[in-house]
């Protein structure tokens, strides 16, 4: 079995799995439900949604004869944290990468003035 965190940053590294996570994000959908927003295959949304379980970024519960998915917004709040514990590095690179992207363009400018 692959450890949560481990689980829930591969599910996020896909950009469908993060569709099927904003579509959830309005609310419990069955897999035919999500299978409407996509131009795949049932079986294809299934292995997507298998993904996102293992991540535990989604649960399934039974109501009545469907199987719903659900967002389960904890988990992405445990990696958000995970992420925001790193974006005081990137903060810091990109104020730097802007600063130096003023300078060069000014330069240019005053050289396109001489």
């Amino acid at each position: 079995m692959i450890p949560a965190e481990q689980g829930a940053f591969r599910a996020l590294a896909d950009p469908t799995r993060r569709q099927i996570l904003h579509h959830l994000s309005g609310g419990d959908m069955t897999i035919a439900q999500v299978s409407d927003q996509f131009d795949m295959t049932r079986g294809a949304v299934k292995k997507h949604l298998t993904i996102l379980q293992e991540g535990r970024l989604i649960s399934v519960h039974t109501q009545g004869r469907e199987r719903l998915n659900r967002l389960e917004p904890m988990a992405l709040k445990s990696a958000a944290g995970w992420f925001d514990h790193f974006s005081q590095f990137w903060d810091s690179k990109l104020s730097t990468l802007k600063t130096v992207i003023e300078t060069d363009m000014k330069t240019q400018k005053e050289n396109n003035n001489d």
